[in-house]
């Protein structure tokens, strides 16, 4: 255990390390639903990042789930070469050729995340819900701290195993975990509803 944390918070591997630990941290909170799933996609647009996603075949999935795998590898790589080769060198040595795997650790690593996930990402698109205008009007629960015109999720029982969606408001009142609200109106682009707390309705 020494071992592995002295290599883990050591010259090069430490730049990984903190990269890694803040992807998973970033994870965790998405995962407690203190931040909106649609948190992890990154809009890359037609740049070079982008563009590079798609001619790797990774475009659709969620840019911090290709993130996080780069890095991992990326740190594994960094890890293992740290270990057996760069601990046993002299500082300035290490040091210097530290530098280069640091530099060039994600090239591998980016095929690497390509080989993992490329054949995943059909079965990840057929898993991502997407929902229909016909559940308009229905009532969903507010399973988020907040709901604001940037973020917020909701539960929606469809009569099956329950769709989580994402939702936001830009009403005057506050809205909060376990509030009813009403699915108003459906951004295909983002992918979420804009939503009214069940108590606004005007009585029949």
């Amino acid at each position: 255990m020494t071992l592995f944390l002295t290599t883990s918070l050591g010259y090069p591997t430490l730049a990984w390390s903190i990269v890694l630990g803040g992807l998973a941290l970033f994870w965790l909170v998405a995962a407690i639903g203190m931040v909106g799933l649609d948190a992890l996609d990154i809009d890359l647009g037609d740049g070079d990042a982008g563009g590079m996603l798609s001619r790797l075949g990774l475009d659709g999935l969620p840019t911090l789930m290709v993130l996080g795998v780069l890095a991992f590898f990326a740190w594994a790589l960094t890890y293992f070469t740290h270990l057996f080769a760069l601990s046993a060198l002299p500082d300035l040595l290490r040091y210097g050729i530290g530098t280069l795997v640091l530099l060039f650790s994600p090239v591998p690593a980016i095929l690497l995340t390509a080989m993992v996930l490329r054949p995943l990402r059909r079965f990840v698109l057929r898993m991502q819900p997407r929902p229909q205008a016909s559940i308009a009007g229905r009532v969903a629960v507010v399973r988020t701290p907040t709901v604001d015109a940037h973020q917020g999720m909701a539960d929606l029982d469809d009569g099956g195993a329950g769709l989580v969606l994402q939702v936001r408001s830009a009403g005057p009142h506050p809205i909060g975990r376990g509030d009813r609200v009403v699915l108003v109106e459906h951004d295909a682009q983002a992918n979420t509803w804009r939503v009214m707390p069940e108590r606004d309705l005007p009585l029949p």
